[in-house]
Order: C-alpha cells, then sequence, then structure tokens
C-alpha cells in the first residue's frame, strides 16, 4: 500500500509498505481523511520532536522511517481475535496516544502524561498517511452516521482543543483570549463556545485566519494595529479571565501572560521549538497562574458528542482537499507558504 513516511527533516517519502494486518486485539481500519497536523509540520521543519529518530521507541519498538499520520478518520474492514467492540463496516476515529499503563502518571490516569507517551503516526505503529492502519481496540472510538469521514477527521485536533479548556479555570460567562489563529486556536474558539464563554477575543495577523475567527464569533484584534495588552485590558476592564497560547511564538508568550486580569490564568497550548523568555514578576504580582496542556485524555467522547450538535465544523475549517499523492507539495508546502490554510485534509487512496 501507499504510505507517507519521516525519514528526516523535509524528507518525506511516498512509499510502498506491506499492507498492516490486525493481530490479536487490534482493528484494521481502511483510511478515508487524515489532516496534517502542526506537529506533523514541525516534525517536517525541525524534527525530530516526537519521531523516534536514533532509538527504537520504547512502546512502538520502532524507529523512522515511520509512517505519519494522527488524526484521522476511516472504516472497519477488519478485526483481530479477541476484538468484541467493532466489526467490518463500523465508521470510526482513533485516538493516537501510546501508554504504558504502569508509570505513576498512569496509575492516575493521566495517560498522555506517560512517561514514555508516543503518538501512532509519530511514534510509529503505522499512520494515517496510509491506505490502512491498524490501533489497538481501546483506541478506536465509534463515529455515528450524522458525523462525516472528513468532520471525523477532526476529532483528534478539536479533543486538544477541548482539553486546552476543561483543563483551565474557566467558568461559564469569563472572558478568553486565543493568541493564534491557525487550526488549533479556532478549535479553541469553538471550545470556549461550547463551554459557555462570554467575549472571546483573538489575536492573530492572517487575514485569512482572521475571517475565520470573525465567522467563528470571536473579537479579532490585529497586532500591528493595536498594543494588544493595552487594548485586551480596555476592553475587558481589566484583563480575560483565561488566555490560551496557541502559536509558539516565544515573544507572544509575555503578551499571553500580561493580557489575563488580576488571578488570571494562561493556558500553554502550543508546543515550543524555542525557549520564551518571560518575567516572573507578571505572574507573582497578580498572582496568575501558568498552565499547559498535552494532547488530550478522555475526551474523544465528549467531541463527538457535541460535533453531532453542530460544534468544531468541518465546512468552516477546512479550506483544502488533497490526496495523497499530493500530500508533500499541495500539503505540507503549501501549509508553510499559503498563509491562507487553515486545514488540509488528505484523501488516503
Amino acid at each position: 500500500m501507499k504510505a507517507l513516511r519521516w525519514h528526516g527533516v523535509k524528507d518525506l517519502r511516498l512509499e510502498n509498505i506491506n499492507e498492516p494486518q490486525p493481530e490479536e486485539g487490534k482493528v484494521k481500519i481502511k483510511v478515508e481523511w487524515c489532516g496534517i497536523c502542526g506537529s506533523d509540520l514541525h516534525e517536517y521543519t525541525a524534527g525530530p520532536i516526537f519521531i523516534p529518530a536514533q532509538a527504537p521507541h520504547p512502546l512502538t519498538g520502532e524507529q523512522a522511517p515511520i509512517v505519519m499520520g494522527h488524526e484521522f478518520s476511516g472504516q472497519v474492514v477488519e478485526v483481530g481475535e479477541g476484538v468484541t467492540r467493532f466489526k467490518a463496516g463500523d465508521r470510526v476515529v482513533v485516538e493516537p496516544i501510546y501508554a504504558c499503563g504502569h508509570c505513576e502518571a498512569c496509575k492516575q490516569g493521566r495517560y498522555n502524561l506517560c512517561d514514555q507517551m508516543g503518538f501512532l503516526g509519530l511514534a510509529g505503529g503505522g499512520g494515517g498517511f496510509s491506505e490502512y492502519v491498524t490501533a489497538a481496540e481501546n483506541m478506536v472510538h465509534a463515529i455515528p452516521d450524522s458525523i462525516s469521514y472528513e468532520q471525523g477527521a477532526l476529532v483528534e485536533p478539536s479533543a486538544v482543543a477541548l482539553h486546552a479548556v476543561r483543563q483551565s479555570k474557566l467558568k461559564v460567562g469569563d472572558t478568553a483570549a486565543v493568541f493564534g489563529a491557525g487550526p488549533i486556536g479556532l478549535l479553541v474558539i469553538e471550545a470556549l463556545k461550547a463551554s459557555g464563554a462570554s467575549d472571546i477575543y483573538v489575536v492573530e495577523l492572517s487575514d485569512e485566519r482572521k475571517a475565520k475567527a470573525e465567522e467563528l464569533g470571536a473579537i479579532v484584534i490585529d497586532p500591528t494595529q493595536f498594543n494588544v495588552v493595552e487594548e485586551i485590558h480596555q476592553r475587558t476592564q481589566g484583563g480575560v479571565n483565561v488566555a490560551y497560547e496557541v502559536t509558539g511564538v516565544p515573544r507572544v508568550l509575555q503578551q499571553a501572560i500580561d493580557s489575563t486580569r488580576i488571578g488570571g490564568e494562561l493556558m500553554i497550548v502550543s508546543i515550543f521549538e524555542q525557549e520564551a523568555p518571560i518575567h516572573p514578576n507578571s505572574i507573582v504580582m497578580k498572582e496568575r497562574t501558568v498552565n499547559g496542556i498535552i494532547g488530550y485524555r478522555d475526551v474523544f467522547p465528549a467531541v463527538i458528542s457535541l460535533m453531532d450538535k453542530g460544534f468544531f465544523p468541518a465546512d468552516k475549517l477546512v479550506t483544502k482537499r488533497i490526496s495523497l499523492d499530493e500530500v508533500v507539495e499541495h500539503g505540507f508546502e503549501a501549509l508553510l507558504k499559503e498563509k491562507n490554510q487553515v486545514k488540509i485534509l488528505v484523501k488516503a487512496e
């Protein structure tokens, strides 16, 4: 089958590899759509970050080259021995986190913080940029007929956004600021709406992404036109309750902290490629809280339920659909060059 494998920085190759077969306890899935994630892009331009390049991953036993893609939907075509929850024909998505099950984080149920945590599609085990993939039964979630396969490919990134909001101190009626209106930032807007936020401010440079944020109901602030911190404080009479940093740009981190009110909170959602300087006194003197999240846990069912009610709409978030043969030039490279792109989906045929 065709599969996109990471060999190194700017070295992704569409190759023919053996089609996976479902081992005991695993489900074989024909991939329908797979989204290109910001994490995938980081691996392409600056990796390895999550990809095991120098030694096999402790949970998968695999190392580069590995098949990429962890935001995908598909249809079950075969199940391995012992699988009871799924059958051929079921429409599914995969929660792609690998966890050891034995470390302290796993014992606490915080499997996304596992000492050996990895992602299917980044740490081995196959990936969504292929025709078929297998996954353990406990990683698979059914989606209803009301949710399209395109919509299903957004469950994984939407889970990141919903987890970020659920882990924050946000309460119904609170104000929020989202720094960055890329794919995850836009999904955070949706998660904030679903969680009862009142005014949602978005700080973004790109005209196209500003338009998307406004379409989702956010109040956009252009950092080239305003002093962002002053503007947010003026509009909110003292700052937002919670800010979400979703740019990964070092100089934005301090702005995001300063945009919150006394006792406010900053949630770091980004993966940073570089160190980000902050002044601790901006936290200490206002008794602010700085928190962070990685991935998600125990949230896929909630995301699927919210999608069934109209949240996280694919028609407003997907800007391009391409084939697997086009994934590098019209997918990864397009996201680097075309600022109007938000979410690109790849058809695995």
